[in-house]
């Protein structure tokens, strides 16, 4: 039996802070303590905060290791190695990987690299070189033809926990200013007007033929196997509307207030990103998380693209500017996104759940990672 006590700690529960003890026994907490004592060959915490490992349910950032450049592929499991080290080191011990099925039209590079992703994060985990646990989340294009079977050919893989049903097509939910959309595009690809002019229109057309039909199709399957399901950029009340009727649980990234108001009112829980609370607002002028936060709709933050942002995020939710407790925010990335996808043995510190642990600095207001453990294990 391994057990470890971490004392002299500022202990994160679900409803206050605790100065105190936490003790494990074989990667489960086993006891909770409030004392000033060190307990004999105790992990001194120097008043530290003890808090739970971080759960994120979308990152793409594996993308950037994979592709450091364009045109350029990196070795899969070296990138899937230097990937989790960066997700571990920023405090997060469940990630669910997200990986685009969109089109190609911008992102026939993604589309390349997207089973060497896969491939690289299995064998990685199956030699034992990953120290966070990953899960899968298919991000799915519903305006593609072939988006069905593409999503069918993985629809079975046992880490797949997560689906959200995007679409891009420019003129509605996250750009719906067509000139908007051509700006960003001009500026991320380097197309002429008259090319972007074209993919709009092919995009307007396959919206028309594909999206509802492909979207009922895969929510369909995700409710038959018990997968979590995200509507994605959800801007107008038909769209909530119809993320209701498909049975989804999740509104990630909802562009406007009516959209979180509407989905919250509809049960369902609303995600935002940590990179858009951070940087104190949306980078494409969607909906501030911090607005978001502040009214009250905010339940789950995601660290999107930038992992070390899901921490700080938490921990600005928690500032004089927002006014939260720390308990209420740190569950926004920890026991709020378990639970939505059934990972009920984690995300709290609590007796019984797993030990899933993080040591954390506060330092002028920004939150540093200095240990890991992922169930009772040292990881970082």
């Amino acid at each position: 039996m391994t057990k470890l006590t971490f004392g002299n700690a500022q202990v994160v529960l679900s409803d206050k802070i605790l100065r105190g003890t936490v003790t494990v026994e074989d990667g489960v907490i086993t006891a909770i303590g409030a004392t000033g004592q060190m307990p004999a060959g105790a992990i001194d915490f120097a008043g530290d905060v003890l808090m739970p490992g971080l759960v994120d349910l979308h990152s793409d950032h594996l993308e950037k290791h994979v592709m450091p450049r364009a045109d350029v592929y990196w070795h899969a499991v070296s990138a899937a190695v230097s990937y989790d080290a960066q997700v571990i080191s920023s405090g997060i011990t469940t990630m669910f990987d997200s990986f685009g099925l969109v089109g190609e039209e911008f992102d026939s590079d993604r589309n390349a690299a997207l089973p060497r992703m896969i491939a690289g994060m299995k064998e990685a985990a199956d030699e034992g070189l990953l120290r966070a646990d990953h899960y899968m989340h298919l991000r799915c294009e519903i305006i593609e033809p072939d988006i069905v079977d593409r999503f069918s050919a993985l629809q079975d893989n046992p880490l797949l926990k997560l689906v959200s049903l995007m679409d891009h097509t420019p003129g509605q939910r996250t750009f719906p200013d067509p000139a908007k959309w051509k700006a960003h595009q001009r500026r991320r690809t380097g197309a002429s007007d008259e090319a972007l002019d074209a993919i709009f229109a092919a995009r307007q057309s396959a919206r028309k033929r594909f999206a509802t039909p492909n979207r009922r199709a895969i929510a369909d399957i995700c409710r038959q196997k018990g997968i979590a399901v995200a509507s994605h950029d959800d801007t107008i009340l038909e769209e909530v509307l119809e993320a209701e009727e498909l049975g989804n649980g999740l509104s990630e990234f909802p562009t406007t207030q009516l959209a979180a108001s509407e989905a919250r009112a509809r049960g369902m829980k609303v995600v935002m990103g940590g990179p858009n609370l951070v940087r104190g607002g949306s980078h494409i002028g969607n909906l501030s998380a911090g607005e978001c936060a502040k009214l009250g709709l905010l339940d789950i933050l995601a660290s999107d693209y930038i992992p070390a942002s899901l921490l700080h995020a938490a921990f600005i939710l928690a500032s004089k500017d927002i006014g939260w407790s720390l308990p209420r925010a740190v569950a926004t990335v920890t026991s709020s996104p378990a639970a939505c996808v059934g990972l009920h043995d984690r995300g709290e510190i609590a007796v019984g759940k797993r030990a899933d642990i993080l040591r954390v600095r506060v330092h002028n207001g920004l939150p540093i990672v200095r240990s890991v453990w992922r169930a009772g294990h040292a990881v970082y």
